[in-house]
């Protein structure tokens, strides 16, 4: 799973429609349906039923979108760590090997 298709999925899941989504992310409809697609066959289950009134979550949707939301907050905690503050512990570590 990448990052980009659990932000399609939640985006969609919220926005309730394909194009309000993609809108939303700045990406084109077609990609955000590539993405949903992508994650539907890594999970080998369907996300989203579709019709002329959007996208709705199916059951299978329903369960895992607790967890995108978790796995996507673990990326912003990870994103929001200093790259300053990880460099100077990498480098008081190699200045205590040597």
């Amino acid at each position: 799973m990448h990052e980009r298709e659990l932000r399609a999925f939640v985006a969609i899941a919220r926005a309730g429609r394909m194009d309000r989504a993609a809108e939303f992310l700045g990406y084109s409809q077609p990609a955000v349906s590539y993405q949903i697609k992508c994650l539907e066959q890594r999970l080998g289950t369907r996300l989203f039923s579709r019709d002329p009134d959007g996208a709705h979550l199916t059951k299978a949707g329903a369960m895992i979108l607790p967890s995108a939301y978790a796995i996507l907050t673990l990326f912003e905690g990870m994103k929001g760590l200093s790259v300053d503050r990880a460099g100077a512990t990498d480098s008081r570590k190699l200045q205590r090997a040597g």
